[in-house]
């Protein structure tokens, strides 16, 4: 791996690095050292039309290449991340500051995801559909949608990059990456390792750019007549503003936003292992994870039981949060207690730091917080609310109060009461028993309300990057 600072992340088109020198370049800075561990090329509309471009015109011949071609390819990026683990480990805590453990996971999870994307390829088929007409057959086709843009965020970032890019690919698009500018290296190591596993020239293309120019970069994207779909994954105040986009400009989107993530727990749950996983996961990541326990409702008979327990909990889990990415994201998750603590809220546990430049928040939890911004605000740290409520229809409707509607845990020991409470809840994902940071490759995922639309993982996304062509043959008449 080359020194720090010599390193400079390059824009990657048509299958090679643009010049050094013919584009500006910005500092990656680690937060929780504030040194800058290396650069990247910074893209202006110009590029990114470039990019577009040549995605356009590689999609010509990768459209009609078949399942196997690109089935082996994905495999060979797979067995790219399985040889090159510690590299891509390295880079996420380089850039992230993310804790190894994280990190690790991000490794195994992407590779996973990329084995499943493979699985799944030749299981996409259309169909042969009656038809009303005598002597008519009519086939109903699935064809990739064309050049995508793919957005990727930074707090897993080789998972939800890795998985968007596959997908897409997979299913016969061209992409036209944007990396985030607070971790390049990491996204560029996924174009580095489709380029190893030897993807034609222009299938890839990878741009990043500085945040004040991310703005007009994103909008030439969305804007070039040669993409036919975008990907985002962030948050839902920037979802917004790409749903808008794309809307002027008629381009469907698969979005994947922020959530306020709730976890009920019943009165015949397991109160250790419920309060060991709230706590879990809430600081994980430092609580950066839009899948976060960020709300935690209690059932009455309990909840002074589960209380002391998750306290401790929480106060061990410390040791798993890590620090924030950015001083900014720390300092607006330590707003957000400020306010709490500011409007009245009772603070069991933690509390916001008196140190403005503070990246390593305390573990925090705020007991029936009520008229405060932590109430329905994704905080992005590491802290919880704490509700207490007398009945399952009371939980299920302060659950459903939000306009997230991301993901969901329950504890019970009762299957069928778990399951029918599953079906009132108003989110994508529901897990009975487990941690709310929970996934998997075979399973879908995505959001509904405020946490975006459409679905990722295995044939799901895979889904997402085809459109259907009705094509009939009318014979005859008799």
């Amino acid at each position: 791996m080359p020194s720090a600072t010599s390193y400079t992340v390059p824009i990657w088109t048509d299958g090679a690095a643009f010049p050094e020198d013919s584009t500006p370049v910005f500092a990656v800075t680690q937060a929780n050292t504030g040194k800058t561990v290396h650069h990247a090329a910074s893209a202006s509309p110009k590029e990114a039309a470039l990019a577009a471009s040549s995605a356009k015109a590689a999609f010509q011949s990768w459209k009609t290449s078949s399942h196997v071609t690109r089935r082996d390819l994905i495999l060979r990026v797979a067995a790219y991340y399985e040889a090159h683990a510690s590299e891509l480990v390295e880079y996420q805590m380089l850039e992230t500051s993310c804790e190894e453990a994280w990190a690790k996971q991000n490794v195994d999870l992407a590779t996973r995801y990329l084995k499943e994307i493979a699985a799944c390829i030749s299981s996409v088929n259309g169909v042969i559909p009656q038809l009303e007409k005598p002597n008519t057959m009519g086939f109903v086709f699935k064809e990739p949608i064309g050049p995508v843009l793919c957005i990727a965020p930074w707090n897993a970032a080789l998972i939800l990059a890795t998985r968007g890019v596959a997908s897409a690919i997979a299913a016969g698009c061209t992409v036209v990456f944007k990396a985030s500018e607070l971790s390049p290296r990491t996204h560029f190591a996924i174009t580095e390792a489709f380029t190893e596993a030897g993807v034609p020239r222009g299938v890839l293309n990878q741009i990043q750019t500085r945040r004040e120019d991310a703005a007009a970069v994103t909008e030439e994207l969305i804007a070039h007549e040669a993409i036919r779909k975008v990907e985002f994954i962030g948050s839902a105040a920037v979802g917004r503003i790409i749903g808008q986009l794309a809307a002027k400009h008629l381009k469907p989107v698969l979005l994947e936003l922020g959530g306020k993530c709730p976890a009920i727990v019943l009165d015949d749950a397991d109160l250790e292992e419920a309060a060991k996983l709230c706590a879990m996961g809430a600081v994980l990541h430092h609580g950066q994870i839009c899948f976060s326990t960020e709300r935690i409702i209690v059932h009455e008979k309990v909840a002074e039981d589960f209380q002391r327990l998750l306290v401790k909990a929480m106060q061990h889990a410390g040791g798993h949060a890590g620090s924030a990415v950015t001083k900014s994201i720390a300092r607006h998750a330590n707003e957000v207690l400020q306010d709490a603590k500011a409007t009245g809220q009772t603070i069991i546990l933690g509390g916001p730091s008196s140190a403005s430049n503070d990246l390593g928040l305390k573990p925090t939890i705020v007991l029936n917080p009520r008229d405060a911004r932590i109430v329905d605000e994704e905080t992005f740290g590491p802290s919880a609310s704490l509700y207490v409520v007398p009945s399952d229809a009371a939980a299920i409707e302060l659950a459903n109060r939000s306009a997230y509607g991301l993901n969901a845990t329950i504890w019970s020991s009762s299957m069928e009461r778990a399951l029918k409470m599953s079906r009132e809840l108003e989110y994508g994902q529901v897990h009975i028993n487990s941690i709310s940071v929970y996934t998997s490759p075979t399973a879908s995922q995505g959001g509904v309300k405020s946490s975006g639309w459409g679905r990722q993982n295995g044939r799901w996304g895979l889904e997402e990057f085809l459109v259907d062509k009705f094509v009939s043959w009318h014979g005859k008449s008799a």
